[in-house]
This record gives structure tokens, C-alpha cells and sequence, in this order.
């Protein structure tokens, strides 16, 4: 459904993105996660058409942004950061005049606004003046105006942005319901909106994507090979230093967060391992094998699961 190849877009001295390439299939949510001035807002711009790319190439359903603009927008809803909304017209006004405005014909304009309310939960305040709607309320409205000529895709730049904890719960909820029948691409800045509402996560910096994937995957990706942590009891003294006793795992390549516990004349130790593979054999079998046959009792094992916040923090050297 998404195509980007290449792109690169300056603004004056300031390269904003700087050969960017990602494609994101029907029926994905994708998350362009990244700090201020990472190229989030620059991309989905031009996606929409706002902005023509420099140089590469940008494609929405097979046509190209900057060649046919018309057709791609017709395809996309898009949500900015601050929602266009006109303040003295109700909901129902504001939307049956953008329905209009797009070319929704006159004897579906009802049927169209009614659904697009429905589907953003707007449907109670429609006779209200957007005025006096909470944010809330306006983020949704916003989204249902993005809907009204039912596209195929939804682009959605900081969609919780300035919502109350309760409003980004039931925004990010609304988000995941869209995205099981549109391909739905999104900028933030938030980590948990990404991990909570996203299947995909483009990590970017400075202008380029720094990782892609799954959190998961970019975990792998980041870490260079599995992390486990294990937990054993020991001898006391074990005999060697606890690093080197769980660096003889087979293919173990870093020891990391290394904590020991005395408990009577035993110790329970523990670590993180960074673990390469060794064959088709699974990473835990290898360290219960090389547990019972070094003789210490294992306690723990189980793969590190590494939260997106870290991995965005070593990704984009925002750490303070």
C-alpha cells in the first residue's frame, strides 16, 4: 500500500530525511517512532503531497505522490498534529461540509457521516459546536473527517497529542479497531503509544531510520544475538569469578548485569547472556544442558525481552 524509496527532502541548510526506504502492506499498523526533528512529520508529509520529496520516490496504492497527487489523496485520511476543525460549525456541519467537499455524492452524504461518526465515537456530541468539545472530542472529530470518503489508508501524525490519560486509552483503542480493516501509518514521539497500538515500529534519527521491526526484532537486531538471563545456585566460592562461570555457556558473548546472593554456605548467582547460535539446538536447552552437566542448580532461565524505551534510548543517544 506504501512505498518509500529513497526519499530525501532538505529545507534550506537543514536535511530533514535523508534517504529513507520502507514499505508498509494492507492491513499494518506502522509506528514512525522517533525524538523532535527525527523526519517523522517531513515523511508524512509528503506522503499526503504537502511536500514533494527532493529526490526518490514516494507511492500510495501503485501511484506516485508527486506525479499523481490527485489519486493518491483520494486513497489517504489524514490526521495532522493539530486537527483542521472550523470552531463555530457542530460536528454534523463540519463533517457533511468536508464530505461534500470531497465529492461524497449528495444522496450518501448522510450514511457516510453517520458511519464515520459511529466509527470515531462522535456520534453523541454531533450537534455540538466543535468550540466547546474537549480535546478529546476534537482529536476524534478530526479523525472522522479523515474517514468520510472511507480510504484505504489512514495517516495519523501524533494522534494522542495533548489528551488526558483516559483520552489516549480510548484513542490509541479506536486506532487499533481502524487499523483491522485500513493500513494505517503513524508519527510519534511516545514510546508506549508505539508499543501499545503498533505492529511495526520505523525507529528514526536524525533523518534516517535507525531500526525496523518489531520490538522484538529490533531487540535482536540492537543486542546482536539472544539475551537470556540466567539464574543459578553455586558452590561457594564457585571457584572462578562469576563472569568467567557463565562465560563457559556455549556461545556466550557478553555477561552482563551480574548479581550474587549468599544464602548459608551456597550463592545464588545471575546474569544476562548475549548468546549466538550454536546449531538448531534452542538457546535454553543449551544452557540446561551446560548447567547440569557443570553440576549447579538452575533457577532461572528466560529470554530477555528488551522494552522499546531502551532500545530507542541506545538507538537515538537520547539518554540524559
Amino acid at each position: 500500500m506504501i512505498e518509500i524509496t529513497d526519499i530525501h527532502k532538505r529545507y534550506g541548510s537543514v536535511e530533514a530525511v535523508r534517504g529513507v526506504s520502507f514499505a508498509v502492506g494492507p492491513g499494518e499498523i506502522v509506528g514512525l517512532l522517533g525524538p523532535n526533528g527525527a523526519g517523522k512529520t517531513t515523511i508524512l508529509k509528503i506522503l499526503t503531497g504537502f511536500h514533494y520529496p527532493d529526490a526518490g520516490s514516494a507511492r500510495i496504492a501503485g501511484k506516485d505522490v508527486t506525479e499523481q497527487p490527485r489519486e493518491v489523496k483520494s486513497r489517504l485520511g489524514y490526521l495532522p498534529e493539530n486537527a483542521p476543525l472550523y470552531g463555530e460549525l457542530t460536528v454534523a456541519e463540519y463533517l457533511h461540509f468536508l464530505a461534500a467537499a470531497r465529492g461524497v455524492p449528495r444522496n450518501q452524504l448522510a450514511a457516510r457521516c453517520s458511519k464515520a461518526a459511529a466509527a470515531c465515537g462522535v456520534t453523541e456530541v454531533l450537534h455540538r459546536q466543535i468550540s466547546k468539545l474537549s480535546k478529546g472530542f476534537r482529536q476524534r472529530t478530526g479523525l472522522a473527517q479523515a474517514m468520510l470518503h472511507d480510504p484505504d489508508i489512514l495517516v495519523l501524525d501524533e494522534p494522542t497529542s495533548g489528551l488526558d490519560p483516559n483520552q489516549i486509552v480510548e484513542m490509541r483503542r479506536l486506532i487499533r479497531s481502524l487499523g483491522k480493516k485500513k493500513t494505517v501509518i503513524l508519527s510519534s514521539h511516545i514510546l508506549q503509544e508505539v508499543e501499545a497500538v503498533c505492529d511495526r515500529v520505523l525507529i528514526l534519527h536524525q533523518g534516517r531510520i535507525a531500526a525496523a521491526g518489531t520490538a522484538e526484532q529490533i531487540a535482536a537486531e540492537v543486542a546482536g544475538a539472544g539475551r537470556w538471563r540466567v539464574t543459578l545456585i553455586v558452590a561457594d566460592p564457585p571457584g572462578v569469578a562469576v563472569e568467567a562461570l557463565f562465560a563457559s555457556v556455549p556461545g556466550c558473548t557478553a555477561v552482563e548485569a551480574v548479581r550474587r546472593e549468599q544464602q548459608g554456605g551456597r550463592s545464588r548467582v545471575s546474569a544476562e547472556l548475549s548468546l549466538v547460535g550454536t546449531g538448531e539446538q534452542d538457546s535454553g536447552e543449551i544452557i540446561f544442558d551446560w548447567a547440569c552437566g557443570q553440576g549447579h542448580k538452575l533457577v532461572e532461565v528466560a529470554p530477555v525481552q528488551r522494552r522499546l524505551e531502551e532500545l530507542f534510548t541506545r538507538l537515538t543517544g537520547e539518554a540524559q
